[in-house]
């Protein structure tokens, strides 16, 4: 004869197919496996212990938006990180230009003043160039720990990003008031070539771009443009008989 089964609790017994009451109709008996047991003459029985019920895990999916986002930041910020290893190669020349193009005024402002010693200016260049090149390695660690969390989808990536953008695309029309009407205004005062300030719109109109994407997106959907789901509830399978 096969074992009976019934559930921890004694509430319940499986005749194969389903789980039965192991309780008679008029409530006087209790069905033990075997034969039917009056209620009275059984152990007191615990009471059913319930699952505690939690609220399903709130997860966020992708939409047809997210992969191509995530593709633009990295690849942005990988620019980005390009760019910044290439300052010291050339913007060491153009601040040296201007800090000697400095001295040189205020030369023609106060002819009486002996101008500074060779071993100050040389000095002075060499720590503009440290300064140069310890700016670039820190801009290239931030720019990869971006373009990480972008590829990694990293909620705090995204308002960080978000943020960076923002400020960047408020620098916009600056910049392009300063290129059109102060533009030799800047060159005389500081010495930088005339390109330096349109290359800085030049960046700023591809920044404003993707600001207002992921703007656009975290309005519509999320960050990196996902929606919450919550996952769908299985049916747990019966047991073999």
């Amino acid at each position: 004869m096969a074992e009976p089964r019934l559930s921890e609790d004694g509430l319940y017994y499986w005749d194969g197919r389903q789980w039965i009451s192991t309780l008679s109709p008029d409530g006087r008996s209790r069905w033990n496996g075997y034969a039917w047991v009056p209620v009275a003459s059984m152990a007191p029985m615990a009471a059913p212990a319930y699952p505690h019920y939690q609220q399903p895990a709130t997860v966020r999916a992708p939409t047809p938006w997210t992969r191509p986002m995530q593709y633009a930041v990295a690849a942005w910020y990988g620019l980005a990180a390009l760019y910044a290893v290439s300052l010291p190669f050339w913007m060491s020349g153009v601040m040296t230009q201007a800090f000697n193009q400095s001295l040189q005024r205020q030369a023609q402002v106060n002819p009486n003043v002996s101008p500074p010693p060779a071993e100050f200016v040389n000095s002075m260049t060499s720590m503009m160039s440290g300064m140069l090149w310890a700016s670039a390695i820190i801009a290239v660690a931030v720019c990869a720990v971006l373009a990480i969390g972008a590829l990694m989808r990293w909620t705090w990536v995204f308002w960080v990003v978000l943020v960076l953008l923002g400020l960047g695309t408020l620098a916009l029309p600056f910049n392009l008031i300063s290129a059109v009407a102060g533009l030799t205004y800047a060159s005389n005062l500081y010495g930088l070539p005339a390109w330096t300030t349109w290359l800085s719109v030049a960046i700023g109109i591809p920044n404003a771009a993707l600001f207002v994407w992921m703007l656009v997106a975290v309005i519509r959907y999320g960050p990196w443009a996902t929606t919450k789901t919550t996952p769908s509830a299985t049916t747990a399978p019966a047991p073999a008989s």
